[in-house]
């Protein structure tokens, strides 16, 4: 039996890189992937919804044509996101982050909202997971926006989580370090020897790696092998 069978899972940002990377990875293992993204996925044998996830009416949209499809929505990884304009606060560009605010954690809340309410009314066991980064937890020299972004998100995690522990929905957020994607091959070679070279592992990460992360998380043997969990007051218990 694969890991996934019968879930449908939304992975918004996964027209490409990393998050077509873990559509692919969810096909393989059962699931039923769905697209939401302003773009056209690569793989064109999933399930696509245009959506803008700063908009709450395209996220409605979202919802109804998945529930009207498949009945039911397991899954949700929240992968959306822009990159920013780096620089000193002092040369902030102003109109870079308010983009960047709005997609990368804005656009993580509205989402979270709309497809938790669905997952709320199903009553059925779920798993919400969120793209993070390295930059949430450790910040980076001029990176402004995109680092507050990261971290807000990885927070907003950890309070779901607390939110939402006596019910079947689980929350988790990956915060992976510099991935290999088509975006890092268009960077200076001098960018990506820096971005290797502060990779323990001594390589950029690539896409089926963060994808792999998000299979466990979104299948059930996240909740098995998980030695303890935190409760509504904040506790942690064992299992």
């Amino acid at each position: 039996m694969a890991l996934l069978d019968g879930k449908v899972a939304i992975i918004t940002g996964g027209a490409n890189r990393i998050g077509l990377a873990i559509a692919q990875k969810f096909a393989a293992e059962g699931a039923t992937p769905v697209i939401a993204d302003l773009k056209t996925p690569a793989e064109e044998n999933f399930f696509f919804v245009e959506t803008n996830v700063t908009q709450p009416a395209s996220l409605t949209n979202l919802v109804d044509q998945v529930v009207a499809k498949y009945g039911h929505i397991d899954v949700l990884v929240a992968n959306a996101g822009i990159t920013e304009h780096k620089g000193p606060v002092s040369q902030l560009d102003e109109e870079n982050w308010n983009a960047v605010i709005n997609v990368d954690l804005n656009g993580v809340v509205l989402t979270n909202k709309y497809m938790v309410a669905q997952m709320e009314k199903q009553g059925t066991p779920a798993s919400v997971i969120y793209t993070s980064s390295i930059l949430g937890v450790v910040g980076a020299a001029n990176s402004q926006v995109y680092s507050a972004a990261k971290a807000g998100v990885a927070n907003f995690t950890r309070s779901q989580g607390v939110t939402y522990v006596k019910t079947k929905i689980r929350f988790n957020a990956i915060a992976p370090g510099y991935v290999n994607t088509a975006l890092s091959k268009t960077l200076p070679e001098s960018v990506t020897s820096t971005m290797v070279e502060r990779m323990p592992i001594g390589r950029l990460l690539e896409p089926e790696e963060i994808a792999n992360v998000a299979l466990f998380l979104a299948s059930d043997l996240s909740t098995a092998l998980t030695g303890a969990v935190i409760n509504a007051d904040g506790e942690y218990t064992a299992q």
